[in-house]
Order: structure tokens, then sequence, then C-alpha cells
């Protein structure tokens, strides 16, 4: 039986590439090829640029709030196919249901942000600069922008800027991941329906050819990427030599620190629990989306005399985690991407190992009844983990976990401080002033206290600092607006 093909959507219409390259897009859980997916090319780019280009100046024209409407029939389009993009995302990347449920649900609270470009979008004006002179700034839109998306959340993050762009009067092309083009595709199919003028809004499927081909354009205005730190920096350096704004999301290694303070009470910390603090709130940032996630804990730091005490219970917890195939309700954790994902985290286990680390729980040979061929790694906890070994330095994107004891808060912050990437970060206290210090002194731009998943909600920006972001402006949040347009200055007298 042959499996579908992923078709890039250019100007209204679902077009069929003329590359000759296809890759296979696969179900992690089950190891079996689910569709296919030409890696396109520059035309493919150019057919799709020159479409937003010509749609550019009539979307431009359709006032703020007209362009808005467009996005308030795509959130109840989104809500009537909730269920099933989810399902399409899960089938496609492997996470578990209820981890995709979660990620729709971020796009669409996206898509309801951007609804408020009538109060985001403003400028500003200031009478009487000098005697009969005016001032007014207006932010006007550009062209075309694009954004890079990578495989871990293949529905969730080109709305962290898509529908920033569109509503400020943009035109868009999205490249998703080769990796898991399915689940663009479905929410293409979405937004078909829900009537977006020819050519504002357009996706083209593929690889190395692709990315380069929206990097070289002279067309595209700016790009929007999110993935691992090599590839974020080749953006911002390729961009700064087109001259085209960016915005580069790179990658992690996040640090969750737990003082002695902290309330571990197991019985009473399921996550949403509100407590406090907990260990089973923490084993879901290390764990939660395989540690495939730029908010994944990587490294867990106890501090002081209860060390030990923290370990274990950690250590009860992960083991406690069910893997399976993330469609089936009572899945824990699911596998992780890909073949080519799952030999990288079972080469850094290997690694930790030879380091001199101590394996206290072991993934490697992780089965599950029924899927012989899923690429699954199970939960994983390296203890006596020193900084300068790679499992403690090296962003793995996956369910690895590095122990490192610290003494005190100093101990954890300088930890956090040397990690080289300055994603986000955790603390679990109940000490204000310990989590005031913490906030105050470390790096990473999302800090967590008593959460382990810094993650920010639609209206506040999303992105790190160091080797974790390059460019200015982060995703989301009410800042994207000033990307994704131009503040034009008129200075007016009228004699």
């Amino acid at each position: 039986m042959s499996k579908p093909e992923m078709l890039n959507f250019i100007n209204g219409e679902w077009v069929k590439s003329k590359s000759e390259t296809i890759g296979d897009v696969w179900n992690p859980a089950k190891g079996e090829k689910i569709a296919t997916v030409r890696y396109g090319t520059r035309d493919d780019v150019d057919l799709a640029v020159k479409a937003a280009k010509e749609a550019f100046p009539e979307w431009r024209e359709t006032p703020p709030l007209a362009r808005a409407r467009y996005l308030f029939r795509l959130k109840e389009a989104f809500e009537d196919n909730f269920e099933e993009i989810a399902r399409v995302l899960t089938t496609e990347q492997g996470k578990i249901i209820d981890e995709a449920r979660g990620e729709v649900r971020r796009m669409i609270e996206n898509v309801e942000h951007a609804t408020g470009v009538t109060t985001l979008m403003t400028g500003y004006t200031l009478e009487d600069i000098a005697r009969g002179i005016d001032c007014l700034g207006h932010r006007q839109p550009m062209g075309v922008f694009a954004a890079i998306v990578p495989f871990n959340f293949p529905g969730m993050v080109p709305w962290w800027f898509m529908p920033y762009a569109l509503v400020c009067g943009n035109t868009y092309v999205v490249k998703p991941s080769e990796q898991v083009p399915m689940t663009q595709t479905k929410i293409f199919e979405i937004m078909e329906e829900a009537g977006f003028p020819e050519g504002v809004v357009n996706m083209v499927h593929g690889s190395k050819d692709v990315v380069n081909g929206l990097l070289d354009h002279p067309d595209i205005e700016g790009i929007s990427f999110v993935g691992s730190t090599p590839t974020a920096k080749y953006i911002y350096k390729r961009c700064g030599e087109t001259g085209k704004r960016v915005q580069a999301l790179g990658g992690a290694k996040n640090v969750v620190a737990v003082m002695p303070d902290a309330a571990l009470d197991t019985d009473s910390c399921a996550p949403n629990a509100g407590t406090s603090s907990c260990i089973p709130n923490a084993v879901a940032s290390f764990f939660g989306c395989s540690g495939q996630r730029c908010l994944a804990g990587a490294i867990l730091a106890p501090v002081g005399d209860r060390a030990d005490e923290i370990v274990k219970q950690f250590l009860e917890s992960a083991r406690a985690i069910k893997v399976g195939d993330g469609l089936n309700e009572d899945t824990g954790m699911g596998p992780v991407a890909g073949a080519a994902h799952q030999k990288r985290v079972l080469d850094y286990i290997e690694k930790g190992i030879a380091e001199g680390a101590e394996l206290l729980l072991d993934g490697r040979d992780c089965k599950v009844e029924g899927y012989p061929d899923g690429y699954f790694v199970g939960p994983t906890v390296f203890d006596k983990v020193t900084p300068d070994m790679s499992i403690a330095h090296d962003e793995i994107f996956g369910p690895v976990v590095s122990i490192i004891r610290c003494q005190d808060l100093d101990g954890v912050i300088e930890l956090v401080n040397t990690r080289k990437f300055a994603n986000a970060t955790s603390i679990y206290t109940s000490n204000g002033k310990t989590a005031r210090e913490f906030k105050y002194r470390v790096k990473p731009s999302m800090v967590g206290i008593n959460i382990g998943i810094a993650a920010p909600m639609s209206f506040f920006p999303f992105g790190g600092a160091g080797n974790s972001f390059f460019g200015d402006i982060k995703g989301h949040g009410q800042e994207i607006f000033q990307f994704f347009t131009d503040t034009k200055v008129v200075i007016q007298r009228w004699l």
C-alpha cells in the first residue's frame, strides 16, 4: 500500500515539488514508514516567495481588525479539529497524547494573543516636538517573512511567529521539519478552509536546499528559527550577511536545583497540585516529551545534606514512568523521534559511562511489549557527574539526567552560569530570599521557581540568552510585534 506524500502549499494550492529527492516519515513508536515527503528546491522557494510577495500589497491594506478576524475563524477551526491535530502529531513525533494536546493548546493560545493586534501594533505620537511640529510613529508591515522550525514541536513552534506576522500585515512561508511534515500539512488543510487570501500563507517542505533558499532570497525580510545552537549560529550569520531580521533560538542545558528546604512530599506533589515543590513535578521536567524540548531539565542539582534523599525520591519517580506508544492514554513517556536520534542518545549514555559517571538508571535496553521496532530509550539517570563531562555540558536532547551535587546556592548559580547555554533553569525552595537571589544572578532568560518547566505563556516572550539565542526579539509575547513591523517616523508641519 502506497504511503501519502506531503505536498507544498503555495498560492492557495497544493503543489507537488519537482524534486526527485524523497524522504520517509516514520512512526517512532512502531518504527514503520507512514508517509513520504519530497525535499524541495530553491525553485519551490522562489514560487512560494513570489506568491507571498504578490499577495502582500492587498493583505497589507486589509485593516488590522479584518486580518484578526481571519485568526478568529482559524481559532474556531483549530478547536473543531483539536483532537485530530494532536493525534497526527503524536503519530509522527512520538510524544504522549496529553503532551500533544498541550502543544496544540499552546498553538491556539498564540492565535488568540495575536488577535490583540489593534492594541499591540499601535504606534505613538507627540504633538509640538517643536513649535507647530508634530511627530508620529507608525508600525508598518514589511513584506515576506519565513520560519524554519524543528521536529520536537511540529505543531506549536511555527505559531510562535506566524500569527503575529500575518496579523501585522505580512505574508508568510513555513518550512516544517522534514522529519515531521504531517502535522503542519494537517494544519494548512484547516487553514485552507479558513479562507486566507491566496499567497498570504505558504508552506515548502525540504531540507538544506530549502533552508538556504530562504536565507538567500532577496525578497524575504526576516527569518524565525528554532533548533540546535550550531544551526542557529549559521542562520544568524547568514541573515546578517543578507540583511534580514532574524530570531534564532538554539539549544539548552538546563539545570534544575532542589534546595534542602524544598518540599519533597511526593504524596501531595502530583503535577499541577499547586504545592510549592515536589519531585514528580521535577521528574516531568526531565522526562516530558522524552527530554526532547529546549525547556527540559538536563542536570539535577540536589543541594546540601538532603541530596541523598532527593536523589532517592527522584529515582523512584523515574522508575515508575511507563514507556510506550504515545497514543495510549496510560503511557507516561513515548519514544524519541527517530532512529538517528535514538542512536545519538544511546551514544551519549555510553559516553557518560566511559567518562566515569555512575549509571543509577539505565534506559538503553528499553523494551515495549508489542512495539519491537520502536525508537525507545528509557529514563536514564547518572550520578557522580562532574561539570566538565560531556554529558554535563553537551545538549543530549533525550531522557538522560546528569546529577551534579552542590554544596550551596553559590555552587548552583556557578553551575548554571558555566553551561554555555542560557535558555532556562529552575529552583525548588521554600525560601523567598533564595529564590530572589537565584533569579537575580542566573544568566538564563526563563526561570522557574518551584516549577520545573519554565514555559512562558503566549503573552510573554520565549527565548534564552548566551548560546541559546541569537537575535534581538524573542518568540511571541508583546515585543514580537516589533519584529514583524518597521516603525516609520513622520515629522510634520503644516503652514
